[in-house]
């Protein structure tokens, strides 16, 4: 139900690629005003005059804030003029950032449409960091944990899975290992040299609400387990923190952290070890 506090507005994302920088961009401004929703109208791969007029008639439909990244002049500069006429505000999402660059570089950019998504060597790193981790998902295939660049570590519904895709898209090799009562660990585990092993935790009450709720989806929500009794939660979290310290790997609460932040928090920690790494050699 919408609070009577909370409004709408139209936000049109026009983009000659897949749109996923408006997308971000437009998402982290709109979450800086908590009461404001957007209703979001994304075109992707806008690259002709004739798709662009499809797209002034959503605008003038549905006034709103637009934001765009169009690399061919006359195509941006056909939204400008329609957007002034309109009366609606717009702005080039990249445009600023592209001036600081050139201020401090000297010489023209060589745009290039959906230049950042061409297939280079970082595009291919990305998929075969998707290829391993989805094969390395869950406790799967331990027998070559050395070759990932990041191994997870965490009791159930401490989203390892996710964190570890999230990785991959950064072209991180991401392994994730679930800690379960009574199932012995990866023998290779504790001996592991060249990934960055990282334990994930939360709080028993957290992690019991989340294991409530999928019992409820999965029609099971009358079973009564150790899986969702808040002492057996407690000691798989204590058995983590024992494991983490023993070895001195690094342990992140995500209790109230996003996907992103915990991810964030792993790309930090595996930038640390590699500079240590440069300093000894």
């Amino acid at each position: 139900m919408k609070s009577p506090s909370e409004s709408y507005f139209h936000l049109h994302l026009v983009s000659d690629a897949t749109g996923e920088t408006l997308i971000n961009v437009g998402r982290a401004a709109c979450a800086q005003y908590a009461n404001v929703l957007p209703i979001e109208h994304v075109y992707p791969l806008v690259r002709s005059m004739k798709q662009l007029e499809r797209v002034l008639s959503e605008i003038e439909s549905n006034p709103g804030i637009v934001l765009y990244t169009l690399v061919d002049k006359e195509i941006r500069e056909r939204l400008k003029v329609r957007c002034r006429e309109l009366g609606v505000p717009y702005m080039s999402v990249l445009a600023p950032v592209v001036q600081l660059f050139q201020s401090y570089l000297g010489g023209e950019p060589t745009p290039r449409i959906g230049g950042q998504h061409s297939l280079d060597a970082s595009y291919f790193k990305r998929i075969d960091a998707l290829n391993f981790t989805v094969m390395h998902d869950d406790g799967h295939m331990t027998e070559d944990l050395e070759a990932a660049d990041v191994v997870l570590l965490g009791v159930s519904r401490t989203s390892k899975t996710p964190t570890s895709i999230y990785l991959a898209n950064r072209g991180i090799k991401t392994a994730n290992i679930p800690l379960v009562p009574n199932v012995p660990l990866p023998s290779n585990i504790e001996s592991l040299k060249a990934p960055l092993v990282v334990g994930l935790v939360a709080s028993a009450e957290r992690i019991v609400e989340i294991r409530q709720n999928r019992l409820l989806g999965l029609n099971a929500g009358g079973s009564s387990t150790s899986y969702t009794d808040r002492e057996a939660v407690s000691e798989e979290i204590n058995f983590s923190r024992r494991l983490c310290a023993r070895n001195g790997w690094p342990l992140i609460d995500v209790t109230r952290r996003s996907i992103e932040e915990t991810a964030a928090t792993i790309v930090a920690l595996l930038a640390e070890r590699r500079r240590r790494a440069i300093a000894e050699t």
